[in-house]
């Protein structure tokens, strides 16, 4: 209808036609004329019309939105209002509950209190009739034979017999009123006892009092250290159970140990190159030694690798069909482009804002910089050399992180450990010399690692080279690597003492989680708080994410996985015991220590 009428308003056929018929009927014009102004007229009020209700519409349609959200905002808030007062109600309730126990509890002491004092009232009570019946007794003995006492005398005496009455009158109203007086302090003061003996008795019960209280210390403290004693006998004894059981396993399969001596005449270099691989290694170590160098020839051997396919399990680094050409590097080359890519990823992750995935920036970095095809030559070369030194600690953590097995923030925070340390051991050399003293070296670690034992600052201490007999300590030597990775021993001391910590502190976890099969989140969040007071909900829930591999919003009752399973993935990951730490140590993409660090490594 709006259409038409906007249509006959602009086109106006009307007009046309009412014109036409006016010069056709020329009799008829002003009755048509008329007839055409009506029509102009109501045209021009129906479009009045419909403007006025188009802003009426808009009008209403406003007010009606403004209306639902009004009462959508209402009903949230009374839906939260009544929230509250049911948690208020049923805390009511509990309440009115434990009062009405109490109510009982305490009525029923009434009842026992008024039924003892009844006995020893109505028993208080004959004990003073008995009392009163035998002072009649007496008295009246007492009468007795003092008549028959003063008729003996008066028969021998042969005195006045009125006399003699009015006399034994008067005394008996006097031994009458003593007597009365008698029984009156015998029921005041019976039981009542001197002064000095009350007090001499009060500073006994004082002294008696002081000595129950220590006493009683004494024992509540041989009580506990008792307790403890016995919960700590416990724990030796299942160790010890643990170590017996564990000595006959190995007692049963372990075979006699091997002469490593043989290897000397094997291995390139001859007994020179051995004795320096094999110094200060286990027998485990000195396997890894074996299989490095043998891979190492293998390795060399090799001119291509076959490609793994697209398949999606196989890495994104790794996915590529035909042949690999082996680009045959040694350890100082890998080294130095594993140094490399940490750089870049870190001035990367800080230009976007977020930590980037390794294994992806991995093959990024090798495609732009040799193109689609030719990356993958040098991704499985690196891949099997990392993969083939196990001892070399850069090459596995990189490996590690790059599989996913190992969390990227275990890395940054050790990282951030060198750096701290560092830090603290350039503040404490104000003269710039490069060496400290024991003492000053003792305090910079203490600084740095608040948490850290006197034990484990020792250790430190010791692994930093310290001597008796050696005044200074130099320090900036033992933050330096080789071309190949190899870290002093202050650095691997510090990365063995974090593992052993997270070690320590995942036991206690296993402990808390008691002989769950199957781990809920939630029942992971509940060990961890009780286990660790310090730790923040936003470490919290990295640590619970990291655990189960799923986002926050995924995580819910319905999720569990195995205790081992989650354990082994715990142990991958950056995990720590805050205890009275507050902040958050997974905060990768702050300033890179590292590269802090590469500058100090390079001098």
């Amino acid at each position: 209808m709006k259409s038409f009428f906007k249509s006959c308003a602009n086109n106006l056929p009307h007009r046309e036609v009412f014109e036409f018929f006016m010069e056709e009927f020329k009799t008829y014009k002003p009755l048509l004329a008329s007839i055409k102004n009506e029509y102009d007229l109501t045209i021009a009020h129906l479009q009045e019309k419909l403007r006025s209700l188009e802003a009426v519409n808009g009008i209403l349609v406003t007010a009606s939105d403004q209306c639902t959200r009004q009462i959508l905002a209402i009903q949230k808030q009374e839906k939260i209002e009544i929230t509250n007062l049911k948690k208020e109600r049923l805390y009511l309730l509990e309440l009115i509950d434990n009062m009405k126990e109490e109510k009982c509890s305490l009525e029923l002491q009434v009842a026992k209190m008024r039924k003892a004092v009844a006995e020893e009232y109505l028993r208080y009570l004959n004990e003073c009739d008995a009392r009163k019946l035998l002072l009649l007794d007496l008295n009246e003995m007492c009468r007795l034979k003092e008549e028959i006492k003063l008729t003996k005398v008066q028969e021998e005496k042969g005195e006045d017999t009125v006399k003699l009455t009015l006399a034994l009158k008067m005394a008996r109203q006097d031994l009458t009123k003593a007597q009365v007086d008698l029984n009156t302090m015998r029921a005041n003061y019976g039981d009542v006892v001197p002064r000095r003996e009350f007090e001499l008795q009060e500073q006994k019960y004082i002294n008696l009092h002081e000595k129950m209280e220590i006493l009683q210390t004494d024992f509540d403290d041989l009580r506990n250290e008792y307790d403890t004693m016995l919960d700590v006998h416990k724990q030796v004894s299942e160790e010890r159970d643990q170590f017996y059981n564990d000595l006959i396993n190995v007692q049963r399969s372990s075979t006699p140990r091997p002469q490593w001596d043989k290897c000397a005449d094997v291995i390139a270099g001859g007994p020179e190159r051995w004795s320096i691989l094999s110094e200060g290694k286990t027998s485990d170590q000195l396997v890894d030694v074996l299989l490095e160098d043998l891979g190492t020839g293998l390795l060399r051997e090799k001119e291509t690798f076959v490609g793994m396919g697209k398949n999606e399990r196989v890495p994104v680094f790794l996915r590529c069909e035909g042949q690999v050409k082996n680009k045959k590097m040694t350890k100082k080359d890998v080294v130095a482009i594993l140094r490399e890519i940490w750089r870049e990823k870190n001035a990367s992750d800080q230009q976007k804002g977020k930590q980037s995935n390794l294994a992806e920036f991995f093959l990024n970095y090798f495609q732009k910089k040799y193109g689609d095809i030719l990356a993958f030559d040098w991704t499985y070369s690196i891949y099997e050399v990392i993969k083939l030194y196990r001892s070399n600690e850069t090459m596995t953590t990189f490996y590690n992180i790059l599989m996913g097995t190992l969390d990227e923030g275990v890395y940054h925070s050790h990282v951030r450990e060198i750096s701290t340390l560092l830090k603290e051991l350039t503040d404490a050399d104000t003269a710039n010399t490069g060496q400290l003293t024991a003492e000053q070296f003792i305090l910079a670690l203490k600084a740095a690692f608040p948490l850290k034992t006197e034990e484990e600052v020792q250790e430190l201490l010791d692994a930093a080279g310290y001597k008796p007999e050696i005044d200074a300590i130099m320090y900036k030597h033992l933050f330096l690597e080789d071309e190949e990775g190899k870290s002093e021993l202050l650095v691997t001391k510090i990365r063995n003492q974090y593992v052993n910590e997270k070690q320590t502190y995942l036991r206690e976890l296993r402990t808390e989680l008691g002989t769950l099969l199957e781990v809920r989140p939630d029942d992971l969040r509940a060990a961890f708080c009780a286990i660790d007071h310090g730790l923040t909900e936003q470490m919290l829930e990295s640590y619970i994410c990291w655990a189960f591999q799923l986002p926050k919003e995924q995580l819910d009752s319905s999720v569990t996985m195995p205790i081992d399973l989650l354990m082994q993935r715990l142990m991958g990951g950056d995990i720590r015991c805050q205890g009275a730490i507050s902040g958050d140590p997974k905060n990768l993409l702050s300033t890179t220590p590292a590269e802090e660090l590469e500058g100090s490594t390079n001098t």
